[in-house]
């Protein structure tokens, strides 16, 4: 299923979770590891939590960079 971390696309496998889709973020060198993890409305997520297809989280530092 896919997924989006700060907005760019992830494929993931249904089961997998929120820190499973950090991990294959930052494995491509894309995402580093962030402080907090944010769904699309500012919510923030449980390494633990579900992942859902067309689902999108940010990361602290995504936050960041678009401030800036």
């Amino acid at each position: 299923m896919k997924i989006f971390v700060d907005d760019k696309p992830l494929d993931v496998l249904p089961g997998m979770k929120v820190k499973h889709a950090l991990i294959n973020a930052r494995a491509s060198g894309e995402t580093p590891f962030p402080a907090d993890v944010l769904d699309e409305w500012g919510n923030e997520l449980g390494l633990e939590g579900e992942l859902l297809s067309g689902m999108k989280i940010y990361t602290t530092r995504h936050a960041e960079l678009q401030k800036s």
